[in-house]
């Protein structure tokens, strides 16, 4: 009778175990399913940004291009005074 217990014990235990790591492998599938999903909204947005960014920088270049043009001197005075500021405070 007493080998009986025992081996019922142990073989519930075994159950347990099993039922346990399954049930932590069904929750690491959907963790990974989930953080899949967040790597491929993080990857677009990022892409868009980068769009975004690009589009910024060519007005950017289109507007300095044209006030290199039109007024050389004033454009040259406020690279300079940019020039100033980014250095006073890079100093500081």
């Amino acid at each position: 009778m007493a080998q009986s217990t025992s081996s019922t014990t142990t073989r519930a235990a075994g159950d347990y175990a099993r039922n346990a790591a399954d049930e932590l492998t069904e929750r690491a599938a959907n963790l990974a399913e989930k953080t899949g999903e967040q790597i491929e909204r993080i990857a677009e947005q990022s892409r868009q940004a980068t769009e975004q960014v690009q589009v910024v920088a060519e007005n950017f270049k289109t507007a300095v291009d044209k006030s290199v043009k039109d007024q050389p001197l004033t454009t040259l005075a406020i690279a300079a005074g940019i020039g100033f500021v980014i250095g006073a405070l890079w100093k500081s």
